[in-house]
């Protein structure tokens, strides 16, 4: 069989079940079973970023609702087996389970790729049922309808075939018409189950495939637990695995949130790290390292305003409306910065994006010093003579490439308050991230420090940084000093104060203070 009650979900969930970091996430069948002939809730579309266990999960649910084949000793010792329903589901249905990711040999257009799906449902369901007619039916819900029996539709990775080149508008159409088809309002349909990283178009009336309730990040407060680690999970893990501590963990894939507000950590890094031992941007490796970029130089002139605040670490308010596979535009800054929560690559939680993590802050790093970015590049080509300037403690010079980007008249880093010399100061040290953990807003000693610069490696001094508007330099320096924010520098026993101020008449001040800690 190759879709039909196929014994490949109950395969690979056998092969997740041997892997150390398996987090057991079986209470979703629970969930999933409640859904099935209740015709208000069977048609579930859940849509993820790459790597946050679609697939595990599609798999899992495979292997225990197919009736082809014995699957309780897999089930028996996780949390599913305490659920009332866990018999009365176990091995009972007709599975119909496509990975939608898997192309024939010689796939050169959408016709070679259909039907190549079609052929192979034909064959399992003449197989199955020996007793149908092999001959006229036009479509695949006839077939399905003349076997008088019922399925769970187990589709995972929906919308991969959108991302290929040869798909045009007609053939993305003509797809949605197919599972309209073979879904929708069908009485042999106890429970279609789809995953993918687009929503479906379903945000008009007249949708293909409007009957089904759509799960994502901006809006799941049903299955949110089941994709992607929460804090416990991760802490559990980091106890079982103690060569990265939770807090760096924490750092590097943490950022996104479930409906309560709640940490969601990215599932596939935080299982790489805690195997190989150390943090790494593994995530972003997994799909095109150009996809950020490309969502952003569609419309850059309404976006790299949000993204350099950013990197600067101030959240951008926004209401987005969503994005959907059929449209696949990126024209607005409401359908790029939504496709960009779709892709997991900015979090989104009370109408307030954000870049979730260290790891993902690396990659916005690198998009800054594109060319498509304009001016903002230029800035970020001179962010090296910065970091040398102020480790010289050259502060005329700080001062002078500060003028320069304030008379760059780049719009949004006009002065209006301390947020937009934040964003300058981001731009300008972007350099110094090669070399430094750089930190906003973060706390030390009796108060929260405007940027803390931790080095990575030994050789560079942690640098402390406070910004004013409308004081001085100095007044910066003395803040550090009063508030104790050399508290955090303290271990490397030595650091770098620096001061920086604007106002109208004076324009950029620096102040560099080098400062040794007193012998204990």
């Amino acid at each position: 069989m190759n879709y039909l009650n196929t014994n490949r979900p109950l395969l690979l969930f056998r092969q997740t079940l041997n892997d150390e970091l398996y987090v057991d996430k079986s209470l979703m069948i629970d969930s999933i079973s409640k859904c099935i002939n209740n015709a208000a809730r069977k048609y579930i579309c859940i849509t993820r970023p790459r790597r946050f266990g679609k697939t595990v999960n599609a798999n899992m649910l495979g292997a225990y609702y197919t009736k082809g084949y014995n699957s309780h000793d897999i089930f028996k010792d996780l949390q599913v087996s305490q659920s009332n329903l866990y018999e009365e589901h176990l091995n009972q249905h007709n599975v119909i389970y496509i990975d939608f990711s898997q192309m024939p040999d010689i796939c050169e257009s959408y016709q070679d790729y259909i039907k190549s799906i079609r052929k192979k449902i034909y064959r399992d369901l003449y197989a199955a049922f020996p007793e149908v007619d092999k001959d006229g039916y036009d479509s695949l819900n006839d077939l399905l309808l003349t076997t008088h029996s019922s399925f769970i539709f187990i589709l995972d990775e929906w919308d991969s075939i959108f991302y290929r080149g040869f798909m045009t508008s007609g053939d993305k159409n003509e797809y949605l018409r197919f599972l309209k088809n073979l879904l929708k309002d069908q009485p042999y349909v106890e429970l279609a189950y789809m995953t993918g990283v687009l929503p479906i178009a379903k945000y008009s009336s007249g949708s293909e495939l409007n009957m089904f309730d759509e799960f994502n990040f901006m809006n799941d407060n049903i299955f949110d637990q089941y994709f992607g680690f929460s804090d416990a999970e991760v802490k559990a893990l980091c106890i079982q695995h103690p060569a990265v501590p939770f807090s760096e963990v924490k750092k590097w894939y943490d950022g996104y949130h479930k409906h309560d507000g709640s940490s969601l950590f990215n599932p596939r890094s935080v299982s790489k790290a805690l195997t190989r031992g150390i943090c790494l941007n593994y995530w972003t490796e997994t799909g095109p390292m150009d996809e950020i970029a490309d969502c952003i130089e569609h419309n850059v002139d309404e976006v790299r305003e949000d993204i350099v605040k950013m990197v600067a670490g101030i959240p951008v308010e926004v209401d987005l409306q969503g994005y959907s596979a059929a449209e696949l535009r990126l024209n607005t800054r409401d359908e790029i910065l939504s496709a960009m929560v779709v892709y997991g690559f900015l979090s989104y939680y009370k109408g307030r994006l954000s870049i979730p993590n260290y790891e993902l802050m690396e990659k916005y790093q690198h998009v800054l010093s594109r060319s498509s970015m304009g001016a903002v590049k230029e800035i970020v080509d001179r962010s090296r003579d910065m970091l040398e300037a102020t480790l010289q403690c050259n502060e005329e010079r700080v001062s002078q490439l500060l003028e320069k980007v304030h008379d760059a008249e780049i719009p949004f880093l006009t002065y209006n308050d301390e947020n937009s010399l934040s964003c300058v100061i981001t731009l300008c040290y972007l350099y110094a991230r090669k070399f430094y953990n750089i930190l906003r807003e973060e706390k030390s000693g009796k108060g929260y420090c405007d940027y803390l610069f931790l080095p990575k490696e030994s050789g560079y001094p942690p640098i402390i940084l406070e910004l004013k508007v409308g004081k001085s330099a100095e007044e910066a320096i003395e803040q550090i000093k009063a508030k104790n924010y050399l508290q955090r520098a303290e271990p490397y026993r030595k650091a770098l104060l620096v001061g920086i101020s604007y106002d109208k008449e004076k324009r950029h001040q620096c102040k560099i203070e080098k400062y040794s800690f007193p012998d204990k």
